[in-house]
């Protein structure tokens, strides 16, 4: 059931994106007076299509795609027939060379439009929730096995990042902050300030969602949550609301100290100093071999809540949406100089296992508004066979005067095709080996 939600999430989000891709070409087109012979939302083979007008409108079985096949115009249809005779008037090549920028273009713009929409839409409904860099300077942060590897520590309070003052947590993690050349981070550690240098590569080490949850988080304050009737707290009589203030001696703040503590207790008895309705007492608790006692943890610590208004949502989600583009500009091009492993660049598989196998739909726009944006970004690559290959041969027709010639077109189209089925079988693969490693 958690794989069919996921693919379900992919299906429907690609749909709604690619769908809405080829109608930005189908409007322009139809907006200059061209014909368009098919719309397609998926590849063949086709399940279900109808005819209105002269455009025949289906729906593929390989849903990781669409097109739309206008007259006149060398595509991914490799259908050239039509070429060798004199051009038409509702035919793509007949029509000035700015309509088929517009017409190229318009995709591309569909999808900018549809991931900005989104972002401004969550950010309006949703607000933001997170915590501030003034409560991580407050508190500290934990570092787990990433953030120790370039010599982070729990309890460091980490000032700013690059010299520059940040927001929120997740600005500590953030593709903006992992991609920076000779990159940062300022911390505070025992009253002494130090740099810490984020690696050359570093980002590689976030390979998927679960690494980010090895990087680190805040330090929070606690009171004992839900308690489990079969734990070793539940039979010493510990209570939700309790408050650990101390372990075999050892001052308790943090919940990571209770588990440092805790850890260092496994298999035997911890002399346990609580807190509770202002009387102070101690539990000798057997811990367990996992460093447990059954208990969950209530933070004290609450969130940043902030809600924007609507010409706020429409700047921050603009920015947010434009954000992902810059970020995924600048991992591209670290990937020609190796600083980013091609590892990291995922097929369907992992853009379902992005949406996550339960079905949320905040995520699930999110995650949509995010792809819708890097869609448009990879289209407008000057690559043959995508829309921005299509883009610079108009500009350069529009520059020069001089329009190539169908047949080198033609040939730029299949080496275009080639390039994008070996990109394609290599991102499927990353998928694959992902799967069997665990990476």
């Amino acid at each position: 059931m958690e794989t069919l939600i996921m693919v379900a999430q992919l299906i429907l989000g690609l749909s709604i994106l690619v769908g809405l891709h080829e109608l930005g070409h189908l409007l322009t087109a139809k907006m200059f007076g061209m014909r368009v012979e098919k719309f397609s939302i998926g590849f063949p083979p086709k399940i279900i299509g109808f005819k209105w007008g002269e455009t025949e409108y289906s729906i593929g079985a390989v849903p990781l795609g669409g097109f739309v096949k206008i007259s006149g115009m060398v595509d991914e249809s490799m259908d050239t027939e039509q070429l060798s005779s004199e051009p038409q008037p509702w035919e793509f090549r007949s029509k000035p060379a700015w309509q088929r920028l517009i017409v190229m273009l318009g995709g591309i713009i569909v999808n900018v439009i549809t991931g900005v929409l989104i972002f401004v839409a969550l950010v309006y409904q949703r607000g933001e929730t997170y915590f501030s860099r003034d409560q991580v300077v407050e508190n500290g942060i934990v570092a787990y096995d990433i953030a120790k590897g370039i010599g982070f520590q729990t309890g460091d309070k980490v000032l700013d990042i690059n010299g520059q003052p940040y927001v929120s947590l997740s600005d500590l993690s953030s593709g903006e902050a992992l991609l920076s050349s000779g990159g940062f981070y300022t911390v505070e550690r025992n009253g002494e300030t130090i740099q810490i240098e984020i690696p050359r590569g570093f980002i590689n080490s976030f390979s998927n969602e679960e690494s980010m949850g090895n990087f680190l988080s805040i330090r929070f304050p606690f009171t004992v949550g839900e308690v489990s009737k079969d734990g070793a707290a539940a039979k010493v009589g510990l209570q939700v609301g309790d408050k650990i203030v101390a372990v075999n001696g050892q001052p308790i703040q943090y919940f990571d100290e209770l588990q440092g503590a805790l850890a260092a207790t496994k298999g035997k008895e911890a002399a346990i100093l609580i807190e509770r309705e202002g009387q102070k007492l101690e539990k000798m608790t057997p811990v367990s071999a996992e460093g447990t006692i059954g208990i969950q943890a209530n933070s004290l610590l609450e969130p940043v809540v902030r809600k924007y208004s609507i010409g706020e949502s429409i700047s921050k989600g603009t920015a947010k949406a434009f954000g992902v583009v810059i970020v995924n500009a600048k991992a591209l091009g670290k990937m020609f100089t190796g600083e980013v492993s091609a590892k990291n660049v995922s097929g369907p598989i992992g853009m379902a296992k992005i949406y996550g196998s339960k079905w949320d739909w905040v995520k699930f726009w999110s995650i949509t508004g995010l792809i819708s944006m890097i869609l448009a970004f990879m289209n407008l690559l000057p690559i043959p066979a995508l829309d921005g290959g299509h883009v610079m041969f108009l500009l350069y027709e529009m520059i020069s005067g001089q329009a190539p010639s169908d047949k080198f077109l033609e040939n730029a189209q299949k080496v275009g095709m080639v390039l994008l089925l070996a990109l394609m079988v290599f991102a499927i693969g990353n998928d694959i080996l992902k799967l069997f490693t665990g990476a």
